[in-house]
């Protein structure tokens, strides 16, 4: 009897180690980050490459890659690269939050290549990429970085590539306030007024003061020596392709300012577009002011000034006629984007206060409240480095910097009424 227990025994013993060991392994979470979609290149003097299949150039040593990912909670996890066509040996340095491994990857080097034990920790995280020393031209071509855990884990990060998403991923979450017009009115004027404060202006952004519904009119920094004023009504004809657009549903410019170029656009949308290039600066305060009105003709006509604080004298940007149109001012509305993918992972910020609408005959009413919205990227919670709304009595929009804390999408906000509406002589505009 001793004897059989014994093996009875045995036997229960071995199939709960094998039960707990099947469960450990099924409430594992094995998630794997695609690097195309989610890694920036933050340091270095010369431009290595990130494709939509990852690191697909890694030659400098002066070189750092960081890949942003949002955990739901803190866990010990082990880290892990999925490497290709290892060339030479090399040593890199992976840095998660501060804590360091260095792994050495040997000549023909492929597949999925263990880091160690490292802690995430709850909101955002930062995974930096250094190389220390290698023999080939690379210091390696990496796919992807898979986070294993024994915790179920929630991460947030741009999972797949459909309709290009690694690029509007890497771009971030673009943000949009859509201020409430009063229904029973014809307006054709809207004023609004935009500060970016010092810091928040990094190469990409545009900063989208006025937008109606068929375009729209801000500031934008396009390099380290170039900024403009933008001004763009689309086609009625949808292409992204301008050559497409028929003779009849072109946009017709009617007049521009002194040194505003004027062409078309496309990728987004077609139509006509217009620019001036500009040296505005952050922390100063500048006003937008333009119209939509129908021509009775059946069409409708889309004018823009924007208001130089220096010499307080309105500039004409441009006038352009949109065919097959007869609308007065719908959706009023402001946005914040970046559109240069490399400077995704860099914070950007706009206020924007004082919004007022009026009628054709210059009756100005005061809208004082906005609906948030964002982007296919931050509806899908692929980016979740975004805010909007409220603070200090001012609307304003927030994205990039893979900051932790975000405004819910679809949310109602109000500022303080101003009171006091834009004084402007309609007749003295140029």
């Amino acid at each position: 009897m001793n004897f059989r227990f014994a093996i009875f025994f045995y036997l229960l013993l071995t199939h709960l180690t094998f039960t707990v060991a099947l469960c450990s392994e099924f409430t594992r979470s094995a998630i794997e980050v695609p690097l195309g979609g989610n890694t920036f290149q933050t340091k270095g003097t010369n431009t290595e490459k990130v494709t939509a299949e990852g690191i697909s150039q890694w030659e400098n040593s002066d070189t750092e890659f960081s890949i942003y990912v949002k955990s739901d909670k803190a866990a010990t996890v082990n880290l892990a690269l999925d490497i290709i066509s290892q060339v030479g040996n090399s040593q890199i340095s992976v840095n998660l939050n501060g804590q360091n491994q260095l792994v050495n990857l040997s000549a023909g080097t492929t597949g999925n290549i263990s880091i160690g034990e490292l802690e995430l920790v709850k909101g955002y995280n930062v995974i930096n990429l250094r190389g220390i020393e290698k023999s080939g031209s690379d210091f390696a071509k990496i796919t992807a970085i898979q986070i294993n855990s024994e915790k179920s884990l929630a991460l947030d990060f741009v999972k797949d590539n459909v309709d290009n998403r690694y690029y509007w991923g890497r771009r971030g979450p673009s943000v949009h306030l859509s201020y409430t017009l009063p229904a029973d009115k014809d307006f054709k004027w809207f004023y609004n007024e935009v500060t970016v404060p010092v810091g928040s202006d990094p190469i990409g952004s545009y900063f989208m003061a006025n937008g109606f519904g068929e375009g729209y009119f801000g500031i934008q920094v396009n390099s380290d020596s170039e900024r403009r004023i933008l001004f763009s009504v689309w086609s009625p004809f949808k292409t992204d392709n301008p050559g497409e657009i028929p003779d009849e549903e072109k946009i017709i410019l009617l007049k521009k300012g002194e040194d505003v170029y004027t062409g078309e656009f496309g990728n987004e949308g077609s139509g006509g577009q217009s620019f001036l290039k500009y040296a505005w600066k952050a922390g100063e305060t500048y006003s937008f002011l333009n119209s939509v009105e129908p021509d009775g003709k059946g069409n409708t006509i889309y004018t823009a000034y924007f208001l130089d604080p220096e010499v307080k004298e309105w500039i004409l940007i441009a006038s352009f006629l949109r065919p097959k149109t007869d609308t007065w001012y719908k959706r009023p509305h402001s946005f914040l984007e970046n559109f240069v993918p490399e400077s995704g992972y860099l914070e950007r910020r706009a206020n924007y206060d004082n919004q007022w609408a009026a009628d054709h005959e210059g009756n100005w009413q005061e809208l004082n409240e906005a609906k948030f919205t964002g982007d296919d990227i931050a509806k899908r919670g692929y980016r979740m480095d975004y805010e909007g709304g409220e603070k200090s009595g001012k609307f304003y929009l927030r994205n990039g910097g893979f900051f932790d804390g975000f405004i819910e999408l679809n949310s109602m906000h109000k500022r303080k009424p101003e009171g006091i509406p834009p004084t402007i002589a309609f007749d003295k505009l140029p």
